[in-house]
């Protein structure tokens, strides 16, 4: 079978139209959806407002705005959604350490994963087929695209949560010294936390949202222990994990807090020492690199000229 080579100028036309068509499409759904709501609007005013349509009311205007692009996503999600809990579990983990921490932050996450992939082999198909053909030579290039479409959502959220991560592992020793003479001063856990918020909320607004939130869980009811070890964990970094780990202790056990602060307060800037004192060695462990590698590409053509020169003049 002969498979006749369509050329790109032929397939715009077709692309173009499509996406006319869909545009029109969704046009009219939104004009749909704004008639049938004020309909529904015109129809509580003109009858007297029962428990019923006030409880309903009150409902829908607690939808957030993009209600539908969330359905979206889950029905797209379906296909990439881990079947076990463990796998499940620490998904939401990785999407709440890049700070998306809402109950259908895994599935718009699988939606756009899946509307990535699509998106990038509909690109592919567009591109390679008609320059190359249903051939091993355009297939490996579709393949290639689609295989990036795939994981493209993934290197995104990865670079989020480890952009995340460093802000929070940079602005917690500041955080820890000021939560520290806030305790040291008087001031319960709870009230130095608030006060670690206001006072680094501009700078640092990352952690100060991660204590914000744990402010507000505790105001709420939940256990302290909890509040800490969900702190840690959806953080995920090091530093945070052990901060809570000892605050926890001294909860539990009765310990001085400020006591336990002032010892991980100094246990990170030994952290931080070390790693600064490792970090200066990187000066010495270039010398052989330099010296294997560098210095002879440089040697061969600074000197290779003049040495070239040299002989050319003793052979004359």
């Amino acid at each position: 079978m002969v498979l006749a080579i369509v050329g790109l100028s032929d397939i715009i036309p077709f692309l173009v139209f499509g996406v006319f068509v869909f545009g029109v499409w969704s046009v009219l759904s939104v004009i749909s959806q704004r008639n049938s709501r004020a309909q529904e609007r015109l129809t509580r005013l003109s009858r007297p407002a029962s428990l019923v349509d006030i409880d309903t009311q009150q409902s829908v205007s607690k939808e957030p705005r993009m209600q539908g692009m969330v359905d979206t996503a889950k029905a797209l999600s379906k296909p990439l959604m881990p079947q076990t809990e463990l796998e499940q579990s620490a998904l939401k983990i990785r999407l709440a350490n890049a700070g998306f921490r809402s109950d259908s932050a895994m599935a718009v996450y699988l939606g756009l994963r899946f509307a990535s992939t699509l998106i990038f082999l509909v690109i592919g198909a567009a591109i390679f087929i008609p320059q190359y053909g249903i051939a091993f030579a355009g297939l490996k290039w579709v393949v290639a695209l689609t295989g990036l479409g795939f994981y493209l959502p993934t290197i995104i959220l990865w670079w989020l949560r480890r952009s995340r991560q460093l802000s929070i592992f940079l602005s917690l020793p500041d955080a820890l010294d000021l939560l520290v003479v806030c305790v040291e001063s008087g001031l319960g856990l709870d009230a130095a936390m608030r006060k670690v918020c206001d006072e680094m909320k501009v700078h640092a607004k990352i952690i100060s949202e991660e204590l914000a939130l744990c402010n507000f869980q505790m105001q709420v009811g939940r256990p302290r222990r909890e509040v800490l070890h969900d702190l840690g964990v959806r953080t995920g970094v090091d530093d945070v994990r052990s901060l809570a780990a000892i605050l926890i202790q001294a909860d539990r056990f009765g310990s001085s807090i400020a006591q336990a602060l002032r010892v991980q307060s100094d246990s990170m800037r030994t952290r931080r020492r070390q790693l600064a004192e490792k970090a200066a060695k990187t000066a010495v462990q270039l010398i052989f690199p330099l010296v294997l590698f560098i210095f002879p590409g440089i040697f061969v053509v600074l000197v290779g000229p003049a040495a070239i020169k040299i002989m050319e003049t003793l052979f004359k």
